[in-house]
């Protein structure tokens, strides 16, 4: 047993010390070593990779096919690419989508959170939502107090930036989540225009 792993062992140290003489012989480097990623060095790695665009360019014109009328066969002949007249007509402006919701301030239902109810009051600005307050939200105990205290503000800013209820539901809050949805939407539906 023992003969073995000496054996084993002799012909790893000897392979490694055989590719070692014929690293050093043909001038083979180790390989450097890796630095870390960084934002500096990969915008650095970025910027070193040449970008070479390829353009691909098509005739605007196919060529056309004329019939020889001694020979009864066709011949490819090409004309000179000639521009395609533009239409010099004025340009009609598309009309704006008119605001989705009316300006001003809707309150929303109260809405069951299990814990206690929710219920929130949007402030619409130039059709867009601008703010969302909670005039209700679950106050019975500590702990929710603490979780509405963390949800809620994420849950309005999500509204505000998607400018609809359609939030994803927080972990740890899906009930608050929910009930903050349902209030919201139906303050939207009061300002829709």
């Amino acid at each position: 047993m023992d003969t073995k792993k000496i054996f084993l062992s002799t012909i790893v140290i000897t392979t490694f010390l055989g590719y070692s003489f014929y690293a050093r012989v043909k001038g083979i480097n180790q390989m450097p070593a890796l630095a870390p990623v960084t934002n500096s060095n990969r915008q650095a790695m970025i910027n070193s990779v040449p970008i070479t665009p390829t353009v691909t360019s098509f005739p605007t014109t196919a060529p056309t096919t004329s019939v020889s009328s001694n020979t009864g066969t066709p011949t490819a002949t090409s004309q000179p690419d000639t521009p395609t007249p533009t239409s010099t007509s004025t340009p009609t402006p598309t009309p704006k989508p008119s605001s989705q919701y009316k300006d001003g301030t809707y309150t929303g239902s109260v809405e069951d959170a299990f814990y206690g109810s929710i219920q929130v009051q949007a402030t619409i600005s130039g059709g867009k939502i601008t703010n969302i307050q909670f005039l209700q939200a679950p106050n019975d105990n500590g702990t929710s107090i603490y979780i509405n205290s963390q949800a809620d503000p994420m849950l309005a800013q999500e509204a505000i930036q998607a400018q609809n209820a359609n939030v994803n539901i927080i972990s740890g809050a899906s009930d608050s989540s929910q009930a903050f949805m349902q209030s919201l939407q139906s303050a939207l539906d009061q300002a829709k225009s």
